[in-house]
C-alpha cells in the first residue's frame, strides 16, 4: 500500500461533530487504499482517551495539544505579521517538525490535508501530491459573523475574512488540488476571488446509512410526549444563534398550536445562553448524550434553524438519512439541490419557519422524487464520494521529492510547540 500523509486541524475521532464526521470518514475510507500517517491537534481533553483508537487505520498517529486561551492569544501575533488570526493559532514548531521528517524520504508522496489552516505545513512541499479539503469557506463564514456584530469584534471578524480569503486564494492557486463541500460553497469561492475559477472542486459528504436507519426499537427517550429535535455541538455559534432564534421567536408561534409539545435541543458543551433557554416553557436542553438516534427516531420532526451556515449540515442529513421530516432554515438547506423534493421544508423568516413547522407536524411533506432516506442513499454516500478523493490524489506532484526519510514511531504524542 502506498503512504499517505494525513492532516487535520483537529483529531478526527470520535466523529461527533460536524467537521470530524467529514474528516473521519474521509480518513476511514482512503486507510483501503494507503498507510496513514496523522498529524492533528486535540481541542478537547475527553478526545485523548479515543486516541489509540485511530490506530485501527493510521499506521502513524501525532497528536499535539491545543490550548485554547493561551493559543487565542499567542494568534494575536496575526496582527503584527499581517496573516489571518487563524493561522498562527495553529502554527506548531513541533508540528511542523514533524511533517518536515515525513518529507524528507520519497516514500510519502501524497497528502491529503483537513482545513485550510493546515495547509501552511505542506504549501512548500516538493515531490508531493496535495488535495487540500477547505471544507467550507472559512472566509465567508467570519464576513457573515461580521454583519452580526458590532465594534471591534466586527472589525476582527470582518478582517479575518478578508486576510483568510487572500490566503485561500493563494493555496488554491499553488496546490494540485483544493476541494470543498457543495458546489454552492464553490460558487460562494468563486464569486468573492474570481482567480480560483475553474480550479476547485467538490465533495460531498456523506451519511453511514447503516447507523443512521430507521429503528422502532430505539427507546423513546420523551416518555410519550410529543417533541421536535434539533442536535449539534452546543458550544458552537452558529448553533447557538439558530436554536436562540428558534426558541425565542418561532417556537411561542409553534406551542400556541401545540401546548403539549416539547422542543429539545440534544448536543454536548452546550453554552450557558443554550441552557438559559431552558427558562422558556417547553424547551429541554440534554446536554451531551450516549447517541443521537433515539431522538431522531421518535422525534415528531426535526428542525435546523441555521442563519449562519457554511457547506453541507450533517445534522440535516443525518436524521434524513432516519426518514424524519425537518425543517430548514432557507440558509443552510442552499446547498441541498433537490432536497425539497424529497421531503425537506425550507423557510427563512420566523413565521414562515413557525408555518412550515406547524404544516409538518400536521402532514407528511410532498415528496416528488422520494423519500428523505432515499435522497441521501441517492447523493450522500461516502465510499463513492471519497472514490473521488482517490482519484484527486493521483498524478504527479508539480516537484519531486528526495529519498532520504527517517522512520518514526507509532503513536507521538507532544507537547504544544
Amino acid at each position: 500500500m502506498e503512504e499517505l500523509l494525513f492532516l487535520s486541524h483537529r483529531i478526527p475521532y470520535p466523529p461527533n461533530k460536524g467537521d470530524k464526521v467529514r474528516s473521519f470518514n474521509i480518513l476511514k475510507n482512503l486507510a483501503r487504499r494507503y498507510r496513514i500517517h496523522l498529524g492533528a491537534f486535540v481541542d478537547q481533553p475527553e478526545d485523548w482517551a479515543r486516541a489509540e483508537e485511530l490506530k485501527q487505520w493510521c499506521e502513524t498517529v501525532f497528536l499535539l495539544p491545543l490550548r485554547p486561551r493561551k493559543d487565542r492569544v499567542l494568534s494575536l501575533r496575526g496582527l503584527m505579521t499581517g496573516e489571518a488570526l487563524t493561522l498562527p493559532y495553529y502554527r506548531s514548531r513541533r508540528m511542523s517538525d514533524w511533517v518536515e521528517e515525513m518529507k524528507k524520504g520519497g516514500n510519502v508522496r501524497r497528502c491529503f490535508v483537513f482545513s485550510s489552516s493546515m495547509a501552511q505545513y505542506v504549501e512548500n512541499a516538493a515531490g508531493m501530491r496535495r488535495v487540500i479539503d477547505f471544507c467550507d469557506v472559512d472566509s465567508a463564514k467570519w464576513m457573515e459573523y461580521a454583519e452580526r456584530r458590532g465594534g471591534i469584534t466586527s472589525w476582527i471578524y470582518r478582517r479575518e475574512g478578508e486576510k483568510l480569503l487572500q490566503y485561500e486564494t493563494r493555496i488554491t492557486m499553488r496546490c494540485e488540488v483544493v476541494t470543498l463541500v457543495a458546489d454552492h460553497e464553490r460558487k460562494v469561492f468563486e464569486s468573492l476571488s474570481p482567480a480560483v475559477t475553474g480550479r476547485v472542486k467538490v465533495v460531498n459528504n456523506g451519511v453511514d446509512r447503516g447507523f443512521f436507519c430507521p429503528d422502532s426499537s430505539l427507546a423513546d427517550p420523551f416518555a410519550g410526549v410529543e417533541a421536535i429535535v434539533f442536535t449539534g455541538a452546543m458550544d458552537y455559534w452558529p448553533n447557538i444563534d439558530a436554536v436562540s432564534w428558534f426558541a425565542r421567536d418561532v417556537w411561542p408561534l409553534v406551542r400556541s398550536r401545540h401546548p403539549a409539545l416539547r422542543f429539545y435541543v440534544v448536543g454536548m458543551n452546550p453554552s450557558p445562553t443554550v441552557k438559559a433557554l431552558q427558562e422558556i416553557d417547553g424547551v429541554v436542553v440534554t446536554g451531551s448524550v450516549p447517541d443521537v438516534r433515539p431522538y431522531l427516531q421518535h422525534a415528531r420532526l426535526v428542525v435546523a434553524p441555521l442563519r449562519v451556515a457554511r457547506g453541507i449540515q450533517n445534522k440535516i442529513l443525518e436524521a434524513m438519512a432516519m426518514d424524519k421530516q425537518v425543517v430548514a432554515h432557507a440558509q443552510c438547506a442552499a446547498p441541498l439541490v433537490d432536497a425539497s423534493r424529497y421531503g425537506l421544508r425550507q423557510a427563512d423568516t420566523a413565521h414562515e419557519f413557525a408555518e412550515a413547522v406547524l404544516e409538518g407536524l400536521d402532514k407528511v411533506a410532498r415528496n416528488d422524487l422520494g423519500t428523505p432516506r432515499d435522497y441521501v442513499s441517492r447523493f450522500y454516500d461516502w465510499v463513492t464520494n471519497v472514490e473521488g478523493v482517490e482519484a484527486m490524489l493521483e498524478g504527479a506532484p508539480n516537484d519531486q521529492g528526495d529519498s532520504t526519510r527517517q522512520g518514526l514511531a507509532d503513536v507521538f504524542v507532544g507537547a504544544r510547540n
